[in-house]
């Protein structure tokens, strides 16, 4: 047998090394995908934490509610030591002796009729554990698109300091020969310094976008809740393929936003169950009906036999034969009178029990009833602004969010079409400055032209998946796919 508790216990606790060496290597990964940010970012959030604590005390008033129309049982135990002159509890009369008394009750009770407001409670705290339920996925939702724009912007700047790192390379191997012409005679010094100092400027350009990807990445840990560390990397996803067009309508998100929407459905929900709190203090406007019973006993160290002896019915010159000698009945019957009844007789002996209809009617209670009604006609009405809030708003979001990702796109296809024609003109800007028809400063000036169309690019094309993710957030289907 204790062989068997030491397996268990042993695999259990591989189990959970297991569980915790598989958490730790999902935190300390060198490259991480975005569902393992999404899954250490949601289990670390504490807001997320947080509503879902909220979420569940909801389901407990629920699971209650329900509770409540079960009977009720309780019992109760009271033992009681009294000294000097105290009241006999079975006599009523006072004794000036040590009493111990005990009283054991079980009573229980059970609602008929109660106006509907158990059953409508009933309803009210579902209908908030649901609307709990959409707080905790708007939450995740909400955590979702926050880890899911970081993470763009991580790769976003890490494409940024590589096209960085390509502008210092290209400006570096011009520099090079540039010198080698110059020690042979074949180009004026000045293109030479010019493009030092341009080297230079891509040089800094490499350490700012460093520094900007350092920063998002920090921004991207901090979201997650984890410490930063240089080694993590994160995994490039299909996002590198060319964005495409958003093939739906503004109206079309925001129909599907109406339907899918967290927050919406919250408020829908929210609204419905302060109908029903309304019904349920409506319900104690009612008459209440209740059956309850009770099963009692008690004992008391006082308690004495009673028998009735009457010297007229029993003569007292009639004898018997007693262990003790020859006694008259009479005195036979009065020493048995003046025995103590025993704890167990007592608790055998003492029952009793009660059974009772109630019925309580409510005629005047500080106008109570009747305020709690119109208090919860007021958060009715609460709930209702609250509901017709959350579409107006949702409706204002979704049509500034497809504008934005309109213009996003419009701006990317643009800047599309500005790289290749930068392109094009550097690929001859450079032979023309190789064969020395043009000066190192309009060389400079074509490349620094085609250097910002790239980098905005870059911005650009990331900038528009943004925008579509936030698209995809209003109508609950948000992924990098």
């Amino acid at each position: 047998m204790r062989k068997s508790i030491k397996r268990l216990l042993l695999a259990a606790v591989v189990l959970l090394a297991s569980e915790v060496a598989r958490a730790q290597q999902m935190v300390t990964d060198s490259v991480l995908t975005l569902q393992q940010c999404l899954d250490i970012g949601i289990k670390n959030n504490l807001q997320v934490r947080q509503t879902e604590a909220q979420m569940e005390a909801s389901r407990i008033y629920w699971q209650q509610a329900r509770e409540n129309l079960l009977p009720t049982i309780n019992g109760s135990i009271d033992h009681s030591l009294s000294e000097g002159r105290s009241l006999n509890p079975f006599t009523n009369g006072y004794l000036n002796q040590s009493i111990t008394s005990a009283n054991y009750n079980l009573s229980g009770g059970l609602v008929l009729s109660s106006g509907l407001t158990l059953q409508n409670s009933i309803r009210q705290t579902a209908l908030a554990y649901q609307a709990g339920q959409m707080d905790f996925e708007q939450a995740k939702n909400d955590l979702t698109l926050k880890l899911i724009t970081a993470y763009l912007q991580v790769l976003s700047s890490e494409d940024q300091l590589t096209q960085a790192n390509t502008q210092e390379l290209t400006t570096q191997k011009q520099e090079e020969r540039t010198e080698l012409l110059n020690k042979d005679g074949a180009v004026p010094p000045s293109q030479l310094y010019d493009l030092r100092g341009q080297l230079a400027n891509d040089q800094i350009g490499v350490i700012s976008a460093q520094n900007t990807l350092t920063v998002a990445r920090l921004d991207l840990l901090q979201i997650m809740n984890v410490n930063y560390r240089k080694d993590i990397r994160f995994q490039r996803q299909a996002i590198d393929a060319s964005p495409t067009v958003y093939n739906q309508t503004a109206d079309d998100v925001y129909n599907i936003s109406f339907n899918n929407f967290a927050l919406i459905k919250a408020g829908i929900l929210r609204r419905q169950s302060a109908e029903k709190n309304v019904a349920v203090a409506k319900g104690y406007l009612l008459p209440t009906l209740s059956l309850s019973g009770g099963l009692s006993t008690n004992y008391s160290s006082a308690a004495q036999r009673s028998l009735f002896v009457d010297s007229a019915v029993v003569p007292t010159n009639q004898f018997i034969q007693t262990p003790s000698g020859r006694q008259s009945v009479y005195t036979v019957q009065q020493n048995y009178a003046n025995q103590n009844i025993s704890y167990g007789d007592q608790f055998r002996s003492n029952y009793s029990t009660v059974v009772s209809l109630g019925l309580n009617i409510p005629i005047l209670n500080y106008f109570q009833n009747r305020n709690k009604i119109k208090l919860a006609k007021i958060d009715l009405q609460t709930q209702r602004y609250n509901e017709q809030t959350n579409q107006v708003q949702l409706r204002v979001n979704v049509d500034q969010a497809f504008a934005n990702m309109t213009a996003a796109y419009d701006r990317y296809q643009l800047l599309v079409k500005q790289v290749d024609a930068y392109t094009e003109s550097y690929r001859i800007a450079e032979i023309r400055f190789d064969a020395g028809a043009i000066t190192s400063v309009d060389f400079i000036i074509v490349k620094g032209n085609l250097d910002r169309a790239k980098v905005s690019l870059i911005n650009a094309r990331y900038d528009y998946l943004v925008r579509t993710k936030i698209l995809d957030y209003y109508q609950g289907k948000l992924s990098l796919q």
